[in-house]
């Protein structure tokens, strides 16, 4: 059985102590690959330093998280783009909206939003979307500067089924994480309804932990968590559940 976490941030300084043994924890467990996502341009060297260190397993992404987008962000994006060409990145993000913090930098956050639909489009790689309470916004901007072939995932999804089939219409993916074992979430629900044809896993660490970890640091083996209520949820298999999800995760990312 092989695993993948589509989105997990273990870069930070949550893993300083024990990265190499939560990555050995993962492998038990059969995760096989973890996409990095970035945040902003301090985040670039330790995210790479970890590619250096498990280059078969851990995979990075470029982009400016959108809590991070602030007045000088087209000067940050300048920088950012020019990485593209100096490094293999295998998506655009995390990107996005995020209007539960802060909503002093809702245009901004547009502004780069779309920048970073235009470098997915131009680069031809998967799009990593951010979209906390701003899911019908996040989605606008999306649909009006994407192309053909633009794909990628809507992050930490949450929503409604409606909603996962504007993600599927618009030919993205949508990332489960662990609110689907959270009790009251009514993720469970959704999932219920829906297929797995553009399903991926995540666990958004050290975020979001699962139940029985709610509230403590959430790590790419608990993926393996999710994966188990998720073949709950629908009535499958676990084995059915991670063939699926990991065929769509290679599928997006280009993985051989």
């Amino acid at each position: 059985m092989v695993l993948v976490d589509t989105h997990a941030h273990i870069y930070l300084k949550q893993f300083d102590e024990d990265l190499e043994a939560m990555l050995e924890r993962s492998k038990g467990l059969g995760i096989e690959k973890i996409f990095m996502p970035n945040i902003d341009l301090e985040t670039i060297d330790s995210m790479l330093e970890v590619e250096k260190k498990f280059p078969e397993m851990c995979l990075p992404m470029l982009g400016l998280h959108p809590c991070d987008v602030k007045d000088d962000f087209e000067k940050i994006l300048d920088e950012m783009r020019s990485g593209f060409n100096q490094h293999k990145y295998y998506g655009v993000g995390e990107t996005g909206l995020d209007y539960h913090w802060d909503m002093t930098f809702v245009e901004q956050q547009k502004l780069s939003l779309a920048q970073h639909v235009h470098w997915a489009n131009e680069l031809e790689l998967p799009l990593i979307l951010h979209t906390r309470k701003s899911f019908d916004d996040t989605y606008e901007v999306v649909k009006k500067h994407m192309s053909e072939n633009l794909t990628g995932i809507f992050h930490c999804f949450g929503g409604s089924v409606e909603e996962a089939q504007k993600v599927f219409d618009l030919g993205f993916y949508i990332g489960i994480g662990g609110v689907l074992t959270f009790k009251k979430s009514g993720l469970d629900n959704v999932m219920a309804e829906l297929p797995l044809d553009r399903v991926v896993l995540e666990t958004d660490s050290p975020y979001l932990a699962p139940t029985p970890y709610r509230g403590k640091r959430n790590e790419s083996s608990y993926v393996r968590l999710i994966a188990e209520k998720l073949a709950e949820v629908k009535g499958i298999s676990l084995d059915e559940v991670a063939e699926i999800t990991t065929a769509n995760a290679y599928e997006l990312f280009g993985i051989v």
